[in-house]
């Protein structure tokens, strides 16, 4: 693989200070009066390649980009590609309601984010080396706030991830916690009829209660009275009892942070 050769011709000086496999990292390389710009596009989802995106100021003013084509809207049309993919993500990132949803947002903003503090940081650099160009000041306050805006964006996410995780374990301990109360009240219950059980299994239920003559309705009664005394267990071990009260401050939310 070697480093594509566009239209124009380079001073010596800049051209000893590039691969032969690569344009390499996003810099800006200012000799004999030519700045050479070397910037690469938004990632794309799920890939590690770069493209790049090289452009040339020359003495007198006037941009290229790879060759001999017209510079200043491909560079502006670049941090613009920036700012749009950052809006998308921003809407993505509102409206993500689960941790997978969260999680495909912070793979796409985690190389994003790198590429454009390496883009803000190309164009610091060109604007040190030409002072006078006003496109140079205009696109590296772009960049800047597009950095900062996909930093506070990558931490707004993994802190909403975060938080997500740790609630999810706490209503996890929490539902644990009912389980084990409502285990604990069944044994409880247990051991109060177990007792009966084994003397009635013993001594068989033939012995005379002295309700052999009641009518035949009182079995319903026994029966009914035998349900309700049912559904009142069943409430008393699955009623939920309150959470101990936070320390602190309580448990919120975190709020995003603001710009």
């Amino acid at each position: 693989m070697r480093r594509p050769e566009y239209d124009w011709k380079l001073p010596k000086e800049i051209n000893d200070r590039l691969g032969t496999e690569s344009y390499g990292a996003q810099r800006a390389l200012c000799e004999a009066g030519h700045l050479l710009l070397v910037l690469h596009e938004a990632p794309t989802r799920g890939g590690n390649q770069r493209e790049h995106a090289v452009f040339l100021r020359k003495p007198d003013g006037k941009w290229l980009y790879q060759g001999q084509r017209e510079g200043e809207p491909a560079l502006r049309g670049l941090l613009d590609g920036y700012q749009g993919v950052l809006a998308d993500l921003e809407g993505r990132c509102a409206k993500a309601d689960t941790a997978d949803a969260l999680l495909q947002v912070l793979e796409r903003l985690i190389p994003l984010s790198r590429a454009a503090a390496n883009l803000k940081d190309a164009l610091q650099s060109a604007r040190e080396q030409v002072r006078e160009d006003r496109l140079v000041l205009a696109l590296r306050d772009q960049a800047v706030e597009v950095a900062r805006g996909l930093e506070l964006l990558l931490a707004d996410a993994r802190l909403s991830l975060d938080y997500r995780l740790a609630r999810s374990a706490e209503d996890q301990a929490q539902a644990a916690l009912q389980f084990s109360r409502a285990q604990h009240k069944l044994n409880i219950v247990a051991a109060l009829t177990f007792p009966l059980m084994a003397l009635a299994a013993v001594f068989g239920m033939n012995l005379r209660s002295g309700l052999e003559g009641l009518p035949g309705h009182a079995f319903w009664g026994v029966f009914v009275a035998g349900l309700w005394l049912g559904v009142m267990v069943k409430g008393w071990i699955g009623r939920q009892e309150a959470p101990a009260p936070p320390s602190g401050n309580g448990q919120k939310k975190p709020a995003r942070p603001r710009r």
